[in-house]
């Protein structure tokens, strides 16, 4: 008779499961998950600010601002007498908004749940989320400017350099070039990494979009639509769904 052996599952001894844990802890307290979520339009605040956001005393929020220090979550920059906070990098962020796809995973059929205009074009950090950027995502994996391991092919160094993006400047930055990240109202990828976040200043830049000062909302101005619709064949709707490419209907998730 054979006999049965039972695996065992042994993690790899570079998991510091502690480490893990404290960081899931730090981001789980709803005070501190919402100073976390307002940080993630790029914006520095100071503790005064977070803790209108995080709905608790001046004296908590400071409380609960060096327990996100300590688990590298949030970054603080001195300027004269005032202490700045904002979010610990791009992959903080990229942990936040995977975290807020997880949450709303349960569902059979995805039905998007976000404000409307946050759901159209929002900031993700440094870079654009939402319907646009997954539109934009698509246009640039369709036309083959992004490689599947999201380098720009030579049509596609063409036609980033073209909008004015610098892309051996980007190139020379510590971190990735450009990465797919997993958007949170749309539960498809939209372009991050150093090409993500270049793509959002030229937009500001040309004035394509613009950015509420009081959220991660991003308005797109009418010279942005036409440019939007000429460059990458992306038109707004007012029916439910905000951006789409032209003649691509969107799959159901």
């Amino acid at each position: 008779m054979p006999v049965a052996r039972r695996e065992h599952f042994v993690y790899h001894q570079s998991m510091n499961v502690d480490q893990l844990s404290g960081v899931a802890a730090a981001i789980g307290e709803p005070a501190r998950a919402r100073i976390l979520s307002c940080l993630m339009d790029g914006h520095a605040r100071t503790a005064t600010e977070l803790a209108i956001v995080a709905e608790v005393s001046p004296s908590t929020a400071s409380v609960h601002l060096d327990r996100l220090k300590t688990a590298h979550l949030v970054a603080v920059m001195a300027q004269g007498k005032h202490r700045y906070y904002s979010l610990g990098g791009p992959n903080v962020a990229r942990a936040l908004e995977g975290l807020a796809v997880i949450g709303g995973h349960s569902r059979s059929e995805f039905v998007p749940t976000t404000p409307t205009r946050l759901q159209a074009a929002r900031t993700c950090y440094d870079h654009m989320a939402g319907t646009l950027a997954v539109s934009l995502h698509d246009c640039f994996q369709e036309r083959r400017w992004l490689s599947a391991k999201y380098e720009a092919t030579p049509a596609g160094a063409r036609a980033f350099e073209s909008l004015g993006i610098d892309l051996a400047a980007i190139r020379a930055l510590r971190r990735p070039f450009a990465r797919a990240c997993l958007d949170w109202s749309e539960r498809r990828p939209h372009l991050g990494g150093a090409l993500g976040a270049a793509l959002l200043k030229i937009a500001l830049r040309k004035r394509w979009v613009e950015q509420d000062l009081d959220s991660r909302a991003l308005s797109v101005t009418s010279l942005g639509r036409r440019e939007l619709s000429a460059r990458f064949g992306i038109t707004s709707s007012m029916s439910g769904q905000p951006w789409a490419g032209k003649g691509r209907a969107r799959s159901s998730e």
